[in-house]
């Protein structure tokens, strides 16, 4: 299964499109505007304690608190909060050097821990989701594309997915020889069968990081970010990049420039597989990816054979109903539902991770009867989100054809705003309309010569590639069309002008 990474970088906002054999698996996008990210590490100050949900809100700048809850302060909290209380009070304190308290009570509560105003390092572990504000935890960590850097531990974990008994002693060993101090580490899936020096450059420029932070502390004002996740490529590419990958296509040279930088520094082999687009057509219609965003971000999304699904959201949980439509009948109802059944399986896991729609997610399939079939439709779901990075859990089917899914979610639903939809979809209706005029003036009123004035994104559609629409125009019609693009005309607006460069009037 191939793999291209597609991304349209403009001024205001960045792109991501991920595709397995052309198919539009993941999409991504970020703008300026966006804060709080996952994280993201951030000088926060306690605004209240709530002794009934043993939590504290903490104010990191957002219109909302950030939620922090006892047990998301981790271990080794107070030589946290002695750590950064002497450094914003003295200003140099080696953090090598400083000494680790005890652990907090397991069962504690947050009161005997924390007081209103005390100020501390927090980390952003889930962004801002409808009326709530980000939740946050005290037990810093940074990851790297091999190695998680976990601050005031000594610790050292490696990923499950690591299997090999001998593998993972190497990889203990290795990390014990290299681990700074006060540092724990977690080794991640990747490392496996890397060498020392590999691990040991990822552990480098994970400490320089969290050096580079520190040293804002002293002057950094509540709510201030002192360390924040790369950009959203380069952190999608340290989770993902792996040796399916066939190419990384980007429309912005800075980015290029960083992008190639970091996958040159991992994996020096797949350096040739990011390139720089240079094309005056917009990168996303080139891939197909603006067509796809158009068809799968709707309420009701089409699955094979003539079925279809629709997703709606509601405050506690997403509900996804499946339909038959227009499905042609098989032998038996039992047979036709099952079949729909495992096509919406499909179809719905790509939904989820395109969204990335989380938390309870119930889907009402078709009726089906046999057990086999209710297995069977089970072991499809699983393997359709195998892929999925996001934690999650699937129910069996319940008695009513019910299925029930839970999946992690950090960040909100991703939706189709009107203003990503608009350009494609003006654009769109503009061309269809400017063929429609061709037609009339060629065979209608029999023009000889037509000059076409359109914005450049219409240039683009009407000229890009071999067997192009404006080729296409001439085979069908024998007379050419010459385009010409102007930055200055609106995305539906267009002009035909004869030989004369005089506007040709339509008449009926």
């Amino acid at each position: 299964m191939s793999s291209e990474l597609i991304i349209n970088s403009s001024r205001d906002k960045s792109r991501i499109g991920l595709l397995k054999d052309k198919k539009l698996v993941e999409f991504h996008q970020e703008s300026d505007e966006t804060k709080f990210n996952v994280g993201d590490i951030y000088v926060g100050k306690v605004k209240k304690i709530n002794k009934s949900l043993n939590a504290a809100f903490i104010d990191i700048g957002f219109e909302k608190d950030a939620f922090l809850h006892y047990l998301d302060l981790g271990p080794q909290f107070l030589s946290l909060k002695s750590y950064v209380k002497k450094v914003r009070g003295k200003g140099k304190v080696s953090y090598d050097s400083s000494k680790k308290l005890d652990d907090i009570n397991k069962f504690g509560k947050i009161n005997e821990v924390l007081t209103k105003g005390d100020e501390i390092l927090i980390q952003v572990v889930k962004e801002p989701i409808s009326t709530k504000g980000p939740r946050v935890t005290t037990e810093l960590s940074l990851a790297g594309r091999y190695l998680i850097l976990v601050s005031f531990s000594d610790t050292i974990n490696v990923s499950k997915k690591i299997t090999h008994r001998e593998e993972r002693m190497r990889l203990i060993n290795l990390i014990k020889s290299i681990r700074p101090k006060n540092f724990g580490v977690i080794v991640r899936t990747v490392a496996e069968s890397k060498s020392v020096s590999e691990l040991d450059k990822d552990l480098q420029s994970l400490t320089k990081t969290w050096k580079e932070g520190i040293k804002k502390i002293k002057k950094a004002k509540v709510g201030e970010k002192i360390i924040g996740e790369e950009n959203k490529a380069t952190s999608l590419l340290r989770d993902i990049l792996n040796s399916s990958f066939d190419n990384i296509i980007i429309d912005d040279k800075e980015l290029h420039k960083e992008v190639k930088s970091y996958v040159k520094k991992f994996e020096p082999k797949k350096e040739k597989i990011v390139k720089l687009y240079s094309s005056p057509a917009p990168i996303f219609e080139v891939y197909g990816i603006e067509k796809q965003l158009q068809e799968l971000f709707g309420e009701t999304v089409p699955i094979s054979n003539g079925g279809y699904v629709i997703i709606q959201h509601t405050e506690a949980l997403h509900a996804i109903d499946v339909n038959s439509g227009k499905t042609s009948k098989a032998a038996n109802q039992e047979e036709s539902a099952i079949k729909v059944n495992l096509d919406a399986a499909v179809t719905i896991a790509r939904q989820l991770r395109l969204r990335d729609i989380g938390g309870i997610i119930v889907i009402d399939f078709i009726d089906i009867k046999k057990m086999s079939n209710k297995r069977k439709l089970f072991e499809v779901m699983k393997k359709a989100m195998s892929e999925d990075r996001s934690k999650h859990t699937i129910l069996p089917l319940s008695k009513f054809c019910l299925m029930q899914i839970t999946r992690q979610r950090v960040r909100p639903e991703l939706k189709m705003t009107k203003e990503d939809s608009d350009l494609d979809q003006e654009g769109t209706e503009a061309a269809d309309k400017i063929e429609k005029k061709i037609e009339h003036l060629f065979v209608k009123q029999n023009e000889k010569n037509l000059n076409l004035v359109v914005h450049p994104y219409l240039y683009s559609y009407f000229t890009i590639g071999v067997l192009s629409r404006q080729y296409k125009w001439f085979i069908k019609y024998r007379r050419w069309v010459k385009i010409e693009k102007d930055v200055n005309i609106g995305l539906k607006d267009y002009v035909f002008l004869d030989s004369n460069r005089q506007i040709i009037q339509t008449k009926k």
